[in-house]
């Protein structure tokens, strides 16, 4: 059926079976995250990162916590090729056959940035942190006891909001084969954006000016990036709406 010819109902139908299949997906992903759980919080905790440091539970649910949460961020990561199809699928009768195709093939590029911004954040800007907390605990003549729940609760403050911000190019060049934004656009927009870039970096980062900077400035980059890769999207839709109204200019 054709996305004009469907009706609301039909579009909550379709929405409700979309929602079901990842429903499903995520439950089973959950399912093989609590076998993947445990030995993954032992390799962190044996990390070169985490070298130095011994973990404590200060409460006798700290490691369920800490497992549980382990198991819903794999699932979740999992997971998350399913949404972006079934998002795709929702979305896709509504596009012409080429922006099809073309769509499909920005799911991989997603999953593959979301775990370059993972990685990156895990590799780089979480051990910078870390050093630089203990070395101000040291100077200040503090002990640090560090619990094992507060310990990847600040892992996946940091590492999981980096690895979705990682998402900006593909989101923006998504919307602009849509027609929602254009090159035009993102450049009005800067300092709004650059602003609320700026802000969420306060969000994830603690607060001293440096850790700040290690994630703004790349995500700063990422919004060039994006108004670059959406002036390339762009001129690819115009192009694509010429071509179909050449189309339906040529004489029968």
């Amino acid at each position: 059926m054709n996305q004009k010819d469907m009706t609301i109902l039909d579009h909550i139908e379709e929405l409700r079976k979309r929602l079901m299949i990842v429903v499903v997906f995520f439950v089973l992903a959950v399912i093989v995250s609590f076998f993947l759980s445990q030995p993954l919080i032992k390799w962190l905790q044996h990390a070169s990162i985490a070298h130095d440091i011994t973990m404590n539970a200060f409460r006798v649910t700290d490691p369920f916590k800490v497992f549980m949460q382990m198991a819903f961020v794999l699932a979740f990561m999992m997971t998350s090729p399913v949404i972006l199809y079934q998002l795709w699928a929702f979305i896709s009768p509504g596009l012409l056959e080429k922006e099809r195709k073309v769509t499909l093939s920005y799911i991989p590029v997603s999953v593959t940035l979301f775990l370059a911004g993972v990685l990156f954040s895990y590799f780089v800007l979480f051990p910078f942190v870390i050093r630089f907390m203990l070395g101000l605990s040291g100077n200040m003549e503090i002990q640090t006891t560090i619990g094992i729940n507060e310990y990847f609760h600040f892992l996946f403050q940091i590492t999981i909001p980096f690895g979705v911000l990682f998402q900006l190019p593909v989101v923006v060049l998504f919307l602009t084969r849509l027609g929602i934004v254009t090159p035009a656009l993102l450049r009005k927009v800067r300092k709004y954006a650059y602003f609320i870039l700026i802000v969420v970096a306060a969000f994830i980062t603690p607060p001293d000016v440096i850790s700040h900077m290690m994630v703004t400035v790349p995500l700063l980059l990422l919004y060039e990036i994006s108004i670059w890769i959406s002036k390339i999207g762009y001129k690819k839709v115009l192009a694509a709406e010429a071509e179909q109204e050449r189309a339906l200019n040529e004489p029968q």
